[in-house]
């Protein structure tokens, strides 16, 4: 369970140094080439009477229409989109990359679920709170951005500068909590499974529940992610706020 991330320094002792995480880069790229690789070949030949992976992707954005017209009118929130396509489609595979397996080489970890590393879950949070604002600046203009923070109330401005900071640890932290906690659990059992047969005999049962259930939890953390960061941006853009 005690495994290193394969961490590598640039520019080292210099004023500019940075660390990255290759293992981070990897899970990062994987999850980026499926989901790509799955939105090609479900548009590659497009039917009137979609099946397969076609019948997927149009339900897919369907299901991320409804999120958007639950929060704000489909005039204003058809441009987010994509947006949460792409995030609904990301953050699950993200989510459910390291249940099958995990790959270590000489006690570092190089496959896991990307959202397992909080770095990879606040980065996605900063980034959407980020988006809000701009989209709110962008839709609304400066003034009005400005105003919403002394609306109705001036003296609840440093109150509503808090939510921010509340709003993206909250988004970041739920996520890579319940994924984290999920692969911890996983590599337990896989612990005790390597103990014995006995010990696998007891773990076998437990271990494949576990996949389905972190899968089906993988699915409602992407679609809590999605509708939240729909709700941030409905209250960003929408006047009445």
């Amino acid at each position: 369970m005690n495994h290193e991330n394969p961490l590598v320094v640039a520019f080292r002792d210099t004023a500019f140094e940075m660390t990255f995480n290759l293992s981070n880069i990897l899970m990062l790229f994987v999850t980026s080439l499926i989901v790509f690789l799955i939105a090609f070949f479900a548009t590659r030949n497009l039917k009137v009477k979609p099946t397969g992976l076609q019948n997927i992707m149009e339900w897919i954005m369907d299901f991320v229409k409804g999120i958007i017209k639950n929060n704000m009118d489909w005039k204003t929130g058809g441009q987010f989109h994509i947006l949460g396509i792409t995030l609904l489609m990301f953050i699950f595979v993200a989510n459910v990359l390291g249940l099958p397996f995990s790959i270590t080489w000489d006690h570092v970890l190089w496959w896991k679920s990307p959202t397992a590393d909080p770095v990879i879950t606040m980065t996605l949070a900063v980034m959407v709170v980020v988006l809000t604002h701009f989209y709110s600046i962008k839709l609304l203009g400066f003034k009005a951005y400005g105003k919403s923070y002394i609306k109705p109330i001036p003296f609840l401005a440093p109150l509503k500068v808090i939510e921010e900071f509340a709003n993206t640890l909250t988004l970041g932290l739920r996520l890579y909590g319940n994924i984290y906690a999920g692969e911890i659990l996983i590599g337990l059992l896989a612990s005790l499974g390597a103990t014995g047969a006995l010990g696998f005999a007891g773990a076998l049962l437990p271990a494949l529940a576990w996949q389905g259930f972190s899968i089906f939890i993988g699915g409602i953390q992407a679609f809590i992610f999605v509708m939240l960061t729909m709700v941030y941006m409905a209250h960003k853009i929408n006047t009445d706020h």
